[in-house]
């Protein structure tokens, strides 16, 4: 195993870091003798309340560090990676992926595949559990890393070994049984592929799934139902066929009669529907107490539904009655248009500030109907050159990758102000829109 040591990126203010003098560029080669494969290590090593360090500065001398402090503080320090030791790359070749349905020619780190259950642990990420060998299994087991985040698709065995291009995937029963003999618990994914695993197989997956929500911490703690996304760039072989609104409105009702079922059974729910099924359907949203707690907001369940609430309780505390003159624009994915409207209405009745939603597909992704977060730079240029923008663009942050004024198709925030003549705002939250517009 080839770990290699934690190049510190930042040092928080006012922490422990900060006051031994760590400086970015130097690197954590061991804790207490032990080299962290990764962030997990990390933090386990950082609860001692005595830690001695290795730490190599960018000259490549070592330093010998040593460290007394309470069991749960942190050192304030942030890394180039999470994963010392190198990503664990996906195995499987599934048709939907869409690492593979991206034009080439990008920035490299678009490619990477991982298939790696730290990052699941850490951050959220969907895994397939198709690639971990046994000693990664016990360090599951003995670390309690719970909860993880699985990619099911389907728990036919012949059916997931076709989505997945991979003989070990038809284990899926036998690993989520393994989760809920040690009493650990996973969120799992069906990314809804109409011909492959829909209909018969959908319902057999979801079946199999809820048998397992059961039990004071049940091992499937939740599972989303999503729509399979389709860009122009995939392979033409690749036997897929995109949701229609039909097809949306008979998930829709499916998932709907099994909901009701679990609510009957067991008093709550443990499978969602995306919010893109009911935006292809043209249907409306569920209301707000339908979605509990949650528990798959980051797959897009409930996300909108979230977004609506999350502004009027903001706008309701700091949009006044009037403002100094101001017009914006306000660029989102034309998913959202109808269920924004309102939003927009209620920006508008503020004296003085004028915002005008436009709501865009993706031309660069090949899309009819669009998340926000998928439109590009090119998508942007295309739809708003000759567009009267006001006095800037309100552009959600979800847009761009993550710390960067950068967006999917590579082109620059700054390149496209210049292009379009006009002021660029990036918005992170409700929040940040509202301020913006009343500034």
């Amino acid at each position: 195993m080839n770990i290699s040591p934690a190049r510190i990126t930042k040092i928080l203010p006012d922490s422990i870091g900060a006051e031994i003098g760590f400086e970015v560029g130097d690197a954590i080669v061991s804790i207490n003798g032990m080299h962290p494969r990764d962030l997990i290590d990390y933090q386990f090593l950082c609860a001692d309340e005595i830690l001695e360090l290795e730490i190599l500065d960018e000259k490549g001398k070592t330093h010998q560090i040593e460290i007394e402090k309470d069991y749960d503080d942190d050192l304030g320090l942030e890394f180039e990676t999470a994963l010392f030791d190198g990503l664990i790359q996906c195995n499987n070749r599934c048709p939907f992926c869409f690492i593979d349905q991206q034009p080439p020619g990008k920035r490299s780190s678009l490619y990477f595949k991982d298939d790696d259950y730290r990052l699941s642990f850490l951050y959220g990420s969907y895994l397939t559990l198709t690639n971990l060998p046994q000693r990664e299994w016990e360090r599951i087991e003995q670390m309690r890393l719970s909860p993880l985040y699985v990619s099911v698709h389907a728990t036919e065995p012949e059916v997931r070994i076709r989505l997945l291009k991979n003989q070990r995937a038809g284990e899926i029963l036998d690993n989520i049984n393994w989760f809920q003999e040690r009493r650990l618990q996973i969120h799992a994914q069906v990314v809804v592929c109409p011909g492959i695993n829909d209909g018969v197989h959908l319902e057999k997956t979801l079946h199999d799934l809820a048998s397992f929500h059961t039990g004071e911490l049940p091992a499937v703690a939740s599972v989303a139902v999503v729509p399979v996304g389709l860009t122009r760039f995939r392979p033409q072989e690749d036997e897929l066929v995109p949701v229609t609104r039909e097809k949306a409105r008979e998930v829709i009702t499916q998932v709907r009669k099994l909901q009701q079922e679990l609510k009957a059974s067991v008093g709550s729910n443990c499978i969602w529907l995306a919010d893109e099924w009911f935006l292809i359907a043209g249907k409306e949203l569920p209301c707000e107490a339908d979605y509990e707690d949650y528990p798959q907001i980051d797959n897009g369940v409930g996300s909108i539904r979230l977004f609506i609430k999350e502004f009027l309780q903001t706008a309701r505390e700091l949009l006044p009655e009037k403002v100094k003159s101001r017009k914006l624009t306000w660029v989102v994915g034309n998913a959202v248009e109808q269920a924004f409207q309102p939003l927009v209405k209620q920006l508008n009745s503020v004296e003085g500030l004028s915002v005008n939603m436009q709501a865009l597909s993706s031309d660069y992704w090949g899309q009819n109907i669009s998340v926000t977060g998928l439109l590009t730079g090119h998508d942007l240029l295309l739809k708003l050159q000759n567009e009267d923008l006001g006095d800037g663009i309100l552009l959600p942050t979800v847009m761009l990758k993550h710390g960067e004024l950068i967006f999917l198709d590579d082109t620059t925030v700054e390149k496209v102000a210049n292009s379009l003549n006009t002021k660029i705002y990036p918005v992170a939250n409700v929040e940040e829109l509202i301020e913006v517009c009343i500034r």
